[in-house]
């Protein structure tokens, strides 16, 4: 079962492990420095549809479909599924998901859905509620800005602080097998508030949340960041990664030789003019479920942290004037069971 450590980490007691993942991603992620080790580019980012939200829903239900048939299994081998995205009520997941069959818990944890269903899929697996566990997510620019900002016609000024919203989703298969990567710990993080209210500056809301998850569990596991190969973060892109670390070096805390964004990563930042670089769910998850398990595949990652950051906001909640409240879920992932 698994076992708690400090007051947020939870401990895998088995070898719960992420036995395979894809990354499926639009035309302008998949012209990026990351472009080949993605599952499948879409160059229509409408994939056929006609509205950009169930573009969205293709984008899990492709993500999905093509991971069950990377491991040559049916949805009925599945017991559960942990899903969510950033609009409203979470329709891209239900309503791309609602063909499966497969038992669903939907989630919303804004940008940090990726780590949140890893987390909740591997201590269902390691607890025996589940057998197999999917966790999935994803993000479309248009249905973003659509919903959070402004109509893209409108063709407003971006700021230098926008993150461009990745047009992506990610799926992972969890299970007990003696194939890493595993999951060996898991950090549930808590909401922090650094009263941000700018909604074209995700990075410096969310960073707050990344830095108090990564001291909780340092603290809870007595370990150090030099104890880690990677320290990824989801999506806080520039101006939130250097508000990462100087939060943490002001508390002794010093991840600036082995620190990375998703959101840093996923775009060529100044050539594909992307601002402050790559957000939503589908940033992390599409990188994560590609180059970073690709590399812990491989064993040329070993030992690492992810920690996926969201902004628990919605339209509503902007237009009355409220802050943006930020959260940060982390997982530590070892290449094999030496890792400890």
């Amino acid at each position: 079962m698994p076992e708690r450590i400090g007051r947020y980490t939870i401990k895998m007691s088995n070898n719960v492990n992420i036995h395979s993942s894809v990354g499926v991603v639009g035309k302008k992620e998949g012209e990026g420095p990351l472009a080949q080790y993605f599952d499948k580019v879409f160059y229509d980012d409408m994939l056929g549809q006609d509205s950009w939200e169930k573009a969205e829903s293709t984008l899990q239900t492709t993500a999905v479909d093509t991971l069950l048939g990377k491991v040559q299994l049916s949805a009925g081998d599945v017991d559960i599924i942990f899903a969510g995205d950033l609009l409203n009520q979470c329709i891209s997941s239900t309503f791309g998901l609602r063909g499966l069959d497969i038992p669903l818990f939907g989630q919303f944890g804004a940008c940090s859905t990726m780590a949140q269903t890893l987390a909740l899929g591997s201590i269902f697996v390691d607890s025996s509620a589940a057998g197999r566990a999917v966790a999935v997510t994803s993000s479309h620019f248009c249905t973003a800005e659509r919903q959070f900002r402004l109509p893209i016609e409108y063709g407003g000024q971006r700021t230098p602080t926008a993150q461009w919203t990745v047009t992506g989703a990610g799926a992972a298969l969890i299970d007990k097998d003696d194939i890493g990567p595993y999951i060996r710990n898991v950090t549930v993080g808590k909401i922090n508030d650094l009263n941000i209210k700018d909604a074209n500056n995700m990075g410096a809301a969310m960073a707050p949340a990344a830095a108090d998850t990564i001291f909780n569990y340092l603290n809870d596991t007595q370990t150090d960041p030099k104890d880690y190969d990677l320290i990824l973060t989801g999506d806080l892109g520039k101006v939130g990664s250097a508000l990462l670390e100087d939060i943490l070096l002001r508390e002794g805390i010093d991840i600036t030789q082995n620190h990375n964004d998703c959101g840093l990563m996923i775009y060529d930042i100044e050539g594909q003019d992307v601002h402050a670089g790559g957000s939503g769910c589908g940033c992390c998850a599409s990188v994560f479920c590609t180059y970073i398990m690709q590399k812990l595949k491989q064993c040329e990652l070993k030992n690492i942290l992810f920690i996926a950051t969201g902004a628990l906001m919605s339209p509503t909640s902007s237009q009355q004037g409220e802050s943006i409240p930020g959260i940060a879920h982390l997982l530590n992932i070892c290449c094999n069971t030496t890792n400890n």
